[in-house]
């Protein structure tokens, strides 16, 4: 009775699809880069691909930091937007700017100036830290720009143009790959540059990326950025994005660092280890864009309705959001399952890396369920009602008091094979479950947190 319900509600099936199908779009787009990266290096040198799949662990760090701030504009935008209030929403449009532009300035510096020693934090292997610090020091220019293309894209998904902010990631992206093949592989008459010519084609990727985004809000319909809110920030507001912000923030962090933790010890297990680990990371990032999208089309849905004061209507659609986040990870567990040989067939390993590969994707296949309804329903529907401890609280027991301490303890004090290691690094999604679905129950996130008078 409650699926026939689900799927013949047809406002509520469009406001989720058309908000959860662009930022799926998005987040596949932006993962393809990744996989293109991952086969096009892949065909240089196992070694190429290996590096900067680890050296872009720095920029997975830059993204979980800014991730945190504009999660602000998720939480407060789309109850905001939801209560009709643009006026509210430039300012908070201007604060994201700020914070993103100080940690796109630190990363750049960092990438730019000791990249040899940010890759000596993932690898020991010469040729990896080589490669890798190469590949940094070229990219770096585009992790400046990227903080503000965020904030602009943030801002248009939740004022009715995901469709817009889709378009331009997706843009980019595919200009991103071509750009690849030229520097790469050296087509057109530029030289064949290898690793660093993936970084550069990623540098100019998001410098137009950039330049859409700015061209785009001139348009009627568009928030556009006002200086002034940079600089001219009001308490009460401030302090209502970091409330929010904040736990997300934190949240991310020790997400993002317990991950890069995770492809250090793979790094650390050797060239075989960390190549598979390399290949097993895309398939997963791939299969991660739905249950993403849906996260962030949910927050916005939800949080429009609890902004707009129709609590009841909110709890109903955190419901339906909450059965579709089990549908979606059974769903990318078969996926993965059939996508083994196909996989197989573009990228060149070694024979152990092979068989490392097989067994890191059957391990996946399990992990996509606890992945797919924890990225839902606790970035998604506890988000939306601005409920963002709880992540907090989730990952500091299951990430960094369960599974990194058991991978590591088995990684270099009892020696144990890769696989078993690679499978502790997933224990944390999936025993999460029980109490996400716990906490969902308290109705905690079922919350308006607008204010009047702003």
């Amino acid at each position: 009775m409650f699926f026939k319900e689900l799927f013949q509600d047809k406002t509520f099936n469009r406001k989720l699809w058309d908000l959860t199908l662009p930022i799926t779009l998005q987040s596949l787009m932006l993962a393809l880069v990744a996989a293109a990266d991952a086969l096009m290096l892949g065909m240089v040198s196992q070694d190429a691909m290996a590096a900067v799949s680890l050296a872009t662990q720095i920029q997975f760090v830059q993204n979980m930091l800014l991730g945190g701030i504009v999660a602000g504009v998720g939480i407060l935008g789309a109850q905001y937007w939801g209560k009709k209030d643009r006026l509210v929403l430039s300012k908070i449009f201007g604060m994201s700017v700020q914070e993103t532009l100080l940690v796109s300035v630190v990363f750049f510096i960092g990438c730019y100036y000791y990249p040899e020693k940010l890759m000596l934090l993932f690898a020991h292997d010469e040729r990896l830290v080589s490669l890798g610090a190469e590949y940094l020091k070229v990219a770096s220019w585009s992790y400046l720009l990227t903080g503000i293309s965020q904030s602009y894209l943030a801002t248009m998904r939740v004022t009715d143009h995901a469709s817009r902010s889709a378009w331009i990631s997706s843009g980019a992206v595919v200009l991103n790959i071509v750009l690849n093949i030229v520097f790469i592989f050296g087509y057109f008459g530029a030289p064949a540059m290898g690793v660093k010519g993936a970084a550069l084609a990623t540098a100019f990727a998001r410098l137009i990326e950039l330049g859409w985004c700015v061209v785009s809000t001139f348009e009627k319909s568009f928030i556009r950025l006002r200086f002034k809110y940079i600089f001219k920030i009001e308490k009460r507001l401030l302090l209502d994005f970091w409330k929010y912000s904040l736990p997300v923030l934190g949240a991310y962090m020790l997400w993002g660092s317990g991950f890069t933790a995770y492809t250090a010890l793979m790094g650390h297990m050797g060239p075989d280890a960390a190549a598979a680990n390399a290949v097993a990371a895309v398939v997963r990032d791939l299969m991660c864009c739905l249950s993403s999208g849906i996260a962030g089309g949910s927050a916005i849905v939800v949080g429009n309705a609890l902004g707009a004061g129709d609590l009841n209507l909110g709890r109903l659609y955190g419901r339906r959001i909450t059965i579709l986040s089990f549908l979606i990870g059974f769903l990318c567990t078969l996926v993965i399952l059939c996508s083994i040989p196909l996989v197989s067939c573009f990228i060149k390993l070694t024979d152990q890396a092979y068989d490392y590969m097989v067994g890191m994707f059957l391990i996946l296949s399990v992990y996509m369920i606890g992945r797919s309804v924890c990225t839902v329903v606790i970035n998604g529907v506890f988000s939306a009602g601005g409920d963002t401890m709880f992540d907090v609280y989730s990952l500091a027991v299951c990430m960094w008091g369960i599974a990194l301490p058991i991978a590591f303890t088995g990684a270099f004090y009892f020696h144990w094979h890769v696989l078993v290691i690679y499978g502790c690094t997933c224990l944390d999604e999936v025993g999460k479950v029980p109490w996400v679905i716990h906490h969902y129950r308290k109705y905690k996130w079922v919350k308006n947190l607008t204010r009047e008078n702003i």
